[in-house]
């Protein structure tokens, strides 16, 4: 690692032409996959991201460069390079500050464990899956670990480390028969090392993906109708985290480009509603000590009773917005320029059982899972597939029902909401902006939407 001294003099190159801010990330990152199908390793592999990203602005106009060569005169050459972007007054960086200091919660992690065990226990997780029916046709199961290391410094004098550890497995089954193919899919991840393996019952997760993809084969096909939609915990919230959560973002706030623009203190749901994008939440997939600027990460109210309160905002947009950055800059890697992104975001629990909500639905559609989707941040019109969808009749669940696609508003939805209940849970994903791919929790206790148009096949 280059020293400090001079890191201080590349931040005065920086601003040496006119710039207002320069920022370096530096970046150590190792992920090991592992991958296992029907009782066989297929695969196993280490790829490290190893490198320097430097971004340059004048106010809000920015340059942004990187390299994987992160010696002292490679990165004075990038920086001069663009900073000669600009013209202007030289400016000096402030002295650099000291790292705050932190504690890593992971204990198992990088090359503490060796690779056959991993490889035997996922192994046996996908012959569960495989062996569980002979309409499996496939049963897969695969394990990702990170662990990357990262220096954030910039012109204003932050000078931040930070180390972050995540652990994914998932659980894939395939069944088919004369009438075609159905999957199950289950995903667990935390902000932890290998022992987060421990804390699961993953024979009894394997067992019951393929226990879904069977039971799909024989659901029957949705009938297209307009309904009361029950939307499960967990990530059943990767809906309001697509059609509510992106526009909240100041990515797209700062450029008008959401329906929530200069709504803050204004209704934007039912007073049923109040969200949050938490980043403090140790331990969880979502979890960032630090963002990718190097600011604390923060629990932030978005609303509360139905108000608008606040939006997710980096450093770059908050000067278009006149709003300090909160801890919600992030990015995929070096290679890219951070921007306002989700970490833990969730609709917060209301005062509804589960058994409450179902019992008072008359007539509806229970989505007790969710598939992929699409959505227009600048509209929030959506469209998501219910993996695993149920019928509800006279306030109990019925048939199981297949090729279900909630279509909707993300702004229009919130309003609709009418019960919450009180089992909060969080999904893992990893979710796509123009900063890259990075890992969310999405979440929400069981929730009733009075109505949404519901597509089929039937």
């Amino acid at each position: 690692m280059i020293e400090k001294s001079k890191i201080q003099e590349l931040l005065d190159l920086g601003l040496s032409s006119g710039a207002t801010f320069c920022e370096i990330f530096f970046e150590d990152k190792l992920a090991r996959t592992t991958q296992s199908l029907n009782g066989l390793i297929m695969g196993a592999s280490t790829a490290n991201t190893y490198g320097a990203g430097v971004r340059i602005l004048q106010n809000t106009d920015e340059v942004y460069g990187y390299t994987n060569d992160i010696s002292y005169e490679s990165l004075k050459k990038i920086v001069y390079d663009l900073a000669t972007s600009f013209k202007g007054e030289a400016r000096k960086s402030a002295p650099l500050g000291e790292a705050l200091k932190y504690k890593v919660k992971a204990r198992i992690y990088g090359d503490k464990v060796a690779a056959a065990p991993k490889a035997r226990r996922l192994a046996l997780l996908s012959s569960i899956i495989k062996n569980y029916d002979p309409r499996i046709v496939q049963g897969g199961a695969n394990l990702g670990e990170d662990v990357q290391k990262v220096l954030i410094v910039n012109s204003n004098g932050l000078y931040q480390d930070d180390l972050r550890i995540r652990t994914r497995i998932a659980l894939l089954a395939v069944a088919a028969d004369e009438k075609g193919m159905q999957d199950a899919y289950d995903a667990p991840g935390k902000g932890l090392g290998l022992e987060f393996l421990d804390t699961l019952d993953l024979e009894a997760r394997a067992r019951d993906v393929a226990a879904r993809s069977i039971a799909a084969l024989s659901a029957e096909e949705m009938v297209s109708q307009t309904l009361p939609v029950v939307l499960h915990n967990g990530f059943g919230g990767v809906i309001f985290h697509e059609a509510c959560g992106h526009p909240l973002e100041a990515t797209a706030v700062a450029k008008g480009l959401s329906p929530f623009v200069g709504k803050v203190g204004a209704p934007i749901g039912s007073p049923v509603v109040t969200a949050y994008d938490d980043a403090t939440l140790e331990g969880e997939w979502g979890y960032v000590r630090f963002d990718d600027e190097g600011n604390k990460g923060e629990n932030k109210l978005l609303i509360k009773d139905g108000i608008l309160q606040d939006y997710m905002v980096d450093y770059r947009n908050g000067i278009t917005m006149e709003h300090r950055p909160n801890g919600a800059s992030r990015r995929q890697n070096y290679k890219f320029s951070p921007t306002s992104r989700m970490s833990s975001t969730f609709i917060a629990p209301g005062t509804s059982t589960f058994d409450e909500i179902i019992a008072s639905t008359k007539y509806g559609l229970f989505a007790k899972n969710l598939g992929g989707g699409s959505v227009d941040p600048a509209s929030g019109q959506f469209n998501f597939s219910v993996s695993e969808g149920y019928m509800i009749e006279d306030g109990k669940l019925t048939h199981q029902v297949r090729g279900a696609t909630l279509v909707g508003n993300g702004a229009d939805v919130l309003f609709k909401i009418d019960m919450v209940g009180n089992n909060l849970t969080l999904g893992q994903g990893v979710c796509g902006s123009i900063s890259g791919s990075v890992p969310t929790d999405v979440g929400q206790p069981t929730l009733r939407v009075s109505s949404m148009t519901v597509g089929g096949r039937k």
